[in-house]
């Protein structure tokens, strides 16, 4: 075995000669086809039986047509890599002329020249140049490969990324990934080889290759690649390493495809990274120059529509919370000032009518979007009334002081849990849903409707933020059953397709957006059991108290259409007699059965106060 300091000096060795032939790489190449010339005539010659001196004549008179023709052609100009697709195919056409051109001389020169001497010649120079080019290659080839690659990977995709990263990380010296075998479920990609590597099988071979291979990553080298096969890549991965990685969505990759570009798959990978045509114009032209309202804006998803709202040009953008240290994160976030002074930030609680009847009168928004509410399910069953308070009467209060105020435009945020609600949340999530239907029926301007979304991820107290949590804390971590499944999305789309929705939506609608299909929170818990080592224990906790096993998106008395934007659908809502809503206040926290009734109450069509305001029908509110 050499020794390191042996290693060293001949890896210095090599460098130098590379870098004292990188001037003179022309030349050499040259003379090494020249070589390779002179040689094929020799044997041609000899097997003709030409002769030494028409060979010693082809030779001299071929050199010459060669290196100028070579020159003519720019072969030896350094514009190719030495051993690519564009440079053979250069050198067949430089190998072709210069012998036809051989012959020509010759049999100028000699009556007994043969045109036989320059077709032999021809096949032979251009393998003894292609034989030489392709020993440089692998010699290069050996020099970049990593030394030391801590990863051994499995790529899944043979398409035309696959063979772009197999090539990065075989040829950077400095890369930690060492491909050892490639994976594709295309039939035709069985008996294909991605520069030196097999083609093994689909993903159902993952189990055996693993093991064979003794790889400890999975690299998914699809950028295209649709979120049901990143999730069943990633579900069936899983099982057989910690580490699963992904490349960047197409319209991420600049260019050239890099090992710096590998990333861990996340989350987001999984569920779904969808490109989202937004009408740009369109949204902007109900912003740009608007003063715009958003309640609950230093929650999760008002923090979120504050921040891409703020790049439509709004006139003034007025972000309202009851918390306080909410705002201040928000503010942070958006222009990375920590000052509160801002007259547009605003200290105020959704179930204090008069307070919102003020700041509506004070601030005269044009658009309003009403993210404030409670969500969590477990809490709001144990004390149902307070979501009563904040969710129905809340949303009334402000439904109200837009109508009051001419609001051009009011979307209501709602939530999966409102079709074929079991639970308070869902409940009061629905009445406010119908409550919007009922004002935008009794509106004589202004467009009121809703959208509804699953969870989202990254939102304060998550799933996975809960699952990351129990991670930090050395488990266990807690699944409520073995087959729940819930929908997801993130942040940035929920809000993209929120503010798109405000565009489209019809006037009392309810907009469901959608979230791909819904994913099992076993397979989620177990990818982040799996972060440490021993594996965390998952427990089985059992479904909470007005939990449902799947969550739907449409209730099943629902019918929706999407005639304006291919993820988002649109539902009817009927309008609510709410006449009698003031009775749940009384309830307290016995409210759930008059909730359901109410919410379960067959639409009806509302009178209208003489004032335009609905706080006459509500005694109490």
């Amino acid at each position: 075995m050499s020794s390191p300091i042996r290693v060293q000096q001949q890896e210095r060795f090599e460098e130098r000669l590379i870098l004292l032939l990188t001037p003179w790489r022309g030349a050499v190449q040259a003379g090494l086809d020249l070589i390779a010339l002179a040689a094929a005539i020799g044997v041609s010659s000899y097997v003709l039986r030409s002769g030494a001196t028409t060979a010693i004549a082809a030779i001299l008179v071929g050199g010459v047509v060669h290196v100028f023709l070579g020159l003519l052609f720019g072969n030896y100009l350094g514009r190719e890599r030495v051993g690519t697709y564009f440079e053979i195919t250069r050198l067949v056409v430089l190998f072709a002329v210069s012998t036809l051109g051989v012959n020509l001389a010759l049999n100028v020169l000699s009556d007994r020249a043969s045109w036989r001497l320059g077709l032999v010649t021809m096949p032979m120079a251009i393998l003894l140049g292609s034989m030489w080019r392709s020993a440089y290659r692998a010699w290069r080839a050996e020099k970049l490969r990593p030394k030391g690659a801590k990863r051994r990977v499995i790529v899944f995709g043979a398409g035309e990324a696959g063979e772009h990263i197999v090539r990065a990380m075989l040829t950077d010296p400095s890369s930690t990934y060492l491909p050892v075998a490639v994976l594709d479920d295309s039939p035709g990609s069985s008996r294909r080889r991605v520069h030196g590597l097999r083609v093994v099988g689909g993903r159902t071979a993952l189990p055996t290759v693993f093991a064979q291979y003794n790889a400890d990553t999975l690299l998914i080298a699809i950028p295209s690649a649709p979120e049901t096969l990143v999730r069943d890549i990633w579900e069936l991965g899983g099982r057989y390493c910690d580490d699963i990685r992904t490349l960047p969505r197409l319209a991420d990759l600049a260019g050239r495809i890099e090992v710096a570009q590998i990333e861990p798959v996340t989350v987001e990978d999984v569920l779904g990274r969808r490109k989202i045509d937004l009408d740009l114009v369109s949204i902007a032209s109900h912003i740009r120059g608007k003063t715009v309202l958003v309640t609950g804006a230093g929650g999760s998803i008002g923090s979120e529509l504050c921040r891409q709202l703020s790049r439509l040009g709004p006139a003034e953008l007025v972000k309202l919370d009851r918390d306080e240290s909410g705002l201040h994160g928000m503010q942070l976030s958006l222009d990375g000032t920590s000052g509160l002074s801002s007259p547009s930030l605003v200290v105020a609680d959704i179930r204090d009518r008069e307070r919102m009847f003020e700041v509506f009168s004070r601030f005269k928004p044009h658009v309003v979007f009403h993210a404030a509410a409670l969500k969590h399910v477990p809490l709001l069953e144990l004390h149902p009334i307070e979501g009563v308070k904040t969710n129905v009467f809340g949303t009334l209060n402000v439904l109200d002081a837009a109508l009051a105020n001419g609001v051009e435009r009011f979307v209501n945020i709602s939530t999966d849990k409102a079709a074929d609600p079991i639970n308070v949340l869902g409940c009061t999530k629905r009445i406010a849903e119908r409550l919007t239907a009922t004002i935008a029926s009794n509106a004589s301007s202004g467009r009121f409707l809703s959208v509804r979304f699953g969870n989202v991820l990254g939102s304060r107290g998550s799933m996975m933020e809960t699952f990351q949590g129990q991670v930090n804390r050395g488990g266990p971590i807690t699944v409520t059953h073995s087959d729940v499944t819930r929908y997801f999305m993130t942040i940035s789309e929920a809000v993209q397709l929120t503010i798109q929705a405000a565009d489209v939506g019809r006037n009392g609608e309810a907009l469901i957006l959608d979230m791909g299909s819904p994913m099992r929170i076993l397979s989620i818990a177990e990818q982040f059991a799996r972060k440490v080592t021993p594996a965390l224990e998952i427990v089985i906790t059992g479904l909470r108290p007005g939990e449902k096993l799947h969550e739907v998106l449409i209730g099943p008395d629902e019918v929706g259409s999407r005639p304006f934007h291919p993820l988002i659908t649109h539902v009817p809502v009927p309008e609510l007699d709410y006449s009698g809503l003031s009775k749940l206040l009384v309830a307290g926290d016995d409210v759930v059965p008059q909730l359901l009734a109410v919410t379960r109450q067959p639409a009806v069509s509302m009178p209208w106060a003489a004032d335009g305001s609905s706080a006459t029908l509500v005694s109490g509110a």
